[in-house]
């Protein structure tokens, strides 16, 4: 079984796709990308609150209170039109970003103490809505300037006039540490990268191991050989075992050392939960891929056994990808939380106790009824792997 393990090894060490999905991936390609998606995202939504923003006034008359606001804000710098109908085609062609029409009486409405409206032009066909924000932002002081002067009219005390203003003030006493509200964020994505390396790094070579082998002629010469077919199948699982694992493992340390040289720049609760988070916590993360690379290689070498060529094995390997996201995304929906429950379903299971070993919460009893669990379901995969490479239908298909 080792001598068809070795020589099956040292053939994928020789292919260079295989070298890029196990090796130049996790180490290089995965952090980077990631890490510099985060720091540009970062830097862009924090330039998009303070970029200068073109806008246009009218009705300034009806209300020098609000248009002076507008004018005092140094990120907004006004542009004139000729009139209110130019609206739609200077957001059109990137003149302004918005347009602010005070209507007419506005002041009159606001002395007769009667509610009033200004209208906001803008194009909100986007993601993050940064433009409307920063206009509430700046209509939403001027309201609470407003409440103040009415409510200073009456000559109430300073207890007084807050309670007219926020009669009920909701104190907020969070029972998370920081390295737990950032954990949440960063712990539900963490499972996704990892399953979804250890995948993709086994899938490649597992398409040549049984697909690949049939169409290349050589697997009744293996099969011919004065070994047992169970040790074949064993063989090739640990190839895939071996090739999952390592870019999983070497995605975690690349990550690991990551974190170590750029984790003393980050700030706020980012830096609080890579500074909380240890070597026994990477530890028992890549404990958890083991029995989840073994699944991912039974299933694999399962498919590419059963397919006539390489072709149909890589047609037939690609939908299983969404059957690895979909329980992944499943753990970071609201209301799904580690508990004996979900501690038995595949890949969720994993997926929710990576969230709580980052987010430093785990509990160790459902850490070791995960472990079994999912170990127990690889060794029935791999044993369906075994029965299915024994059948000589499934082998000789074509």
């Amino acid at each position: 079984m080792w001598t068809i393990y070795l020589k099956e090894l040292l053939e994928l060490t020789r292919d260079r796709k295989t070298l890029i999905f196990t090796i130049l991936i996790p180490i290089f390609a995965m952090p980077l990308i990631f890490g510099g998606f985060a720091y540009v995202s970062s830097n862009m939504f924090k330039n998009a609150k303070t970029a200068e923003m073109r806008y246009a006034l009218f009705g300034k008359d009806h209300s020098p209170g609000l248009s002076g606001r507008f004018a005092q804000q140094h990120n907004l710098r006004e542009v004139p039109l000729a009139s209110e109908g130019d609206i739609r085609r200077a957001i059109g062609d990137d003149t302004i970003k918005f347009a602010v029409v005070i209507p007419p009486h506005f002041e009159a409405s606001l002395q007769q103490q009667q509610q009033t409206k200004v209208v906001l032009h803008y194009n909100s066909a986007s993601t993050v809505d940064v433009t409307q924000q920063r206009v509430r932002e700046i209509v939403e002081a001027y309201n609470a300037s407003l409440r103040e002067s009415a409510l200073s009219a009456l000559n109430l005390s300073p207890a007084q006039l807050a309670f007219a203003l926020h009669p009920i003030v909701l104190d907020k006493q969070s029972t998370a540490n920081e390295r737990e509200q950032m954990g949440a964020i960063v712990g539900g994505m963490l499972p996704y990268l990892l399953l979804m390396v250890c995948l993709t790094a086994a899938m490649y070579p597992a398409i040549d191991l049984g697909a690949g082998e049939k169409e290349r002629g050589t697997l009744e010469t293996l099969l011919l050989a004065p070994v047992p077919r169970s040790a074949i199948v064993l063989a090739k699982f640990f190839v895939l075992f071996t090739v999952g694992m390592t870019s999983a493992v070497l995605m975690v340390g690349s990550m690991g050392a990551l974190l170590a040289i750029f984790g003393s720049s980050l700030e706020g609760n980012m830096a609080v939960m890579v500074r909380s988070i240890g070597l026994p916590d990477l530890a028992m993360v890549t404990l958890m891929l083991v029995p989840t690379a073994a699944i991912f290689a039974s299933l694999l070498l399962s498919i590419s056994i059963y397919a006539k060529s390489y072709k149909e094995a890589a047609g037939m390997i690609t939908p299983l990808m969404l059957f690895v996201i979909l329980p992944t995304v499943a753990a970071m929906l609201p209301g799904v939380e580690l508990n004996w429950m979900w501690a038995m379903v595949p890949l969720t299971n994993v997926s929710l106790a990576m969230k709580e070993l980052v987010k430093g919460t785990m509990d160790y009893r459902m850490f070791g009824v995960i472990l079994a669990s999912t170990t127990v379901i690889a060794g029935a995969l791999l044993m369906l792997c075994r029965w299915w490479f024994n059948r000589e239908s499934v082998l000789f298909r074509n």
